[in-house]
């Protein structure tokens, strides 16, 4: 089973420097659509397992990171290609909207 990394503001950089492509979703465990969106964020660990690193960051224990990528709404998902920010998409999404998300930069 593909791993899903749990960034915190202490690993967050280094997981954008070892992975050319990782999938972030910024969520909290109070947010009924983040929930809604964490299987489908295994699903996409083991679709495209050595591909794309998967990576979660809890905002209520990472304000930090919130606030530096301007996190307003969870779940926030966003797309880093080499340690940068290319797509980001606001809300609970399907499985298909996030793989083409990850398409697009593959």
């Amino acid at each position: 089973m593909a791993e899903i990394l749990h960034a915190s503001e202490n690993t967050f950089d280094s997981i954008l420097k070892d992975n050319k492509l990782v999938l972030v979703d910024f969520w909290a465990t109070w947010c009924g659509p983040c929930r809604m969106v964490a299987p489908i964020m295994e699903q996409l660990a083991q679709h495209y397992e050595g591909k794309v690193r998967i990576a979660k960051v809890d905002v209520d224990e990472n304000p930090g990171l919130a606030s530096k990528f301007g996190i307003m709404s969870i779940p926030t998902v966003i797309l880093f290609q080499d340690g940068q920010s290319v797509l980001k998409d606001v809300g609970a999404r399907s499985f298909e909207n996030y793989c083409e998300m990850i398409d697009a930069k593959l």
